[in-house]
């Protein structure tokens, strides 16, 4: 090769060789790469010296840590990393250009910290946001000040399947849990909602009929204004919806069983930054049937008084994430305080916080599940694809908010669905 060369070339220099052409070609290639009048590339050092991220690396406020932990960096051609467990989170620099302003990706492998199965990922390639801050938690959780009498363990075998086993759907003998759906389950195989029931939440939530508004003789919504006051409820009451019965683990089935949906875990999710000016949004990595379950919204349960407390001292300081346990509302007429029960995932919770409003074409449809408690004063709430949704796609639902009532659990907020039904046009 080299005599070839020389002969082609003309190469007269002599001690000619090809490997060292090839060196000082590489050679040549390193120097380019590593010497540039930009900042972008930096040795691995103490990271006060890089102008991507402070030594104390402001991951740890996506949860709201105690403990701040002190971490190295590396940054090679603009891009940060951090051998913390965790995180292994990533800061992508956007190249310089002149005038540009400088901005940057941040991402988060798992935001979950272990605690799904799946890892849950986060990123912001569009600002630089605030990470949003709270401990994710997979499961509710008792607020530790509340009221709320929530007694998992008083469920009596009537309201189980002891006497099943293996998987209640293929089982020829019938289940105590279908009962509450009329002796059928809600469920097909793979963890799919029944068309029939499917089709009933989503009409009962978009076309909510008047047989189905319970009003209250003494609002506990109004009762929490005031303490002095009780009233009626006042506007559109409040929705009566159907509940779906899952087995646990009081029942004889096996953990695989068609009727466990909700307490497994969750999809391939990721949490994101909108381009709508919406904030963080969640959206699915992988495409999802009609009738596919998503998440639960998990949270603190608490009161609506003690919820109600809680947002009064939190007024223009932080966002909240909340939302009324009143599918069941209408079994009394009039609730105790400890019996209005909220979930609240404002300092605890999971992804279903991030899951944004749409008025109109929302892809998620919340379904009430009971799985510990007979008594629908406490229940899972979860969301199934009310269509087929593809990988990519943002998952909003429907918060069912009223755009005028100011004393709504969610915060006033400027709707961005987009929709031409969209709830909060001003006229």
């Amino acid at each position: 090769m080299e005599e070839k060369l020389v002969k082609s070339y003309r190469i007269t220099q002599p001690g000619f060789s090809m490997m060292n052409l090839m060196k000082d070609i590489c050679e040549g290639f390193l120097e380019v790469g590593t010497n540039t009048i930009h900042d972008d590339i930096v040795s691995c050092a103490d990271a006060h010296s890089s102008p991507v991220a402070p030594k104390e690396w402001e991951t740890h406020d996506v949860l709201n840590r105690n403990v701040k932990h002190q971490v190295g960096f590396c940054v090679v051609n603009g891009a940060c990393t951090t051998s913390e467990p965790y995180w292994s989170t990533v800061i992508v620099q956007k190249q310089h250009f002149p005038h540009d302003i400088l901005s940057s990706t941040y991402y988060i492998d798992d935001i979950t910290r272990g605690e799904e199965d799946l890892e849950i990922s986060l990123i912001n390639d569009l600002n630089n946001g605030q990470h949003p801050m709270f401990k994710y938690i997979p499961r509710n959780i008792t607020y530790h000040r509340a009221h709320a009498k929530v007694a998992f363990s008083s469920i009596s075998d009537d309201n189980c399947c002891s006497n099943c086993f293996g998987d209640c759907l293929s089982s020829e003998i019938r289940c105590a849990c279908a009962d509450n759906t009329g002796g059928k389950f809600a469920y097909l195989p793979g963890g799919i909602v029944k068309e029939e029931f499917l089709e009933d939440f989503i009409l009962m939530n978009c076309s909510p009929h008047q047989k189905n508004l319970c009003y209250c003789e003494e609002c506990p919504l109004e009762r929490s204004k005031d303490s002095c006051l009780s009233g009626t409820c006042n506007g559109n009451g409040h929705l009566v919806r159907k509940f779906i019965k899952e087995c646990w683990y009081k029942c004889g089935c096996a953990q695989g069983c068609g009727n466990r949906i909700v307490l497994r875990r969750v999809h391939r999710l990721q949490v994101f930054m909108t381009p709508e000016g919406k904030g963080w949004g969640l959206r699915t990595l992988e495409d999802l049937p009609k009738g596919a379950f998503v998440c639960e919204y998990v949270g603190e349960i608490l009161t609506h008084m003690e919820l109600s407390e809680r947002n009064s001292l939190n007024t223009g300081k932080k966002n909240t994430y909340s939302v009324l346990l009143d599918a069941g509302w209408s079994t009394k007429r009039v609730l105790k305080d400890e019996e209005t029960l909220c979930l609240d995932a404002t300092f605890y919770g999971n992804v279903a916080r991030f899951i944004n409003h749409s008025c109109d074409n929302a892809n998620l449809v919340g379904i009430p599940v009971e799985v510990e408690t007979p008594g629908h004063h406490y229940y899972h709430l979860a969301f199934f694809t009310s269509r087929k949704v593809d990988a990519l796609e943002e998952l909003t639902r429907d918060y069912g908010i009223d755009f005028s009532d100011h004393t709504h659990l969610v915060n006033a907020f400027r709707c961005c669905c987009g929709s031409q039904f969209c709830r909060d046009k001003k006229a």
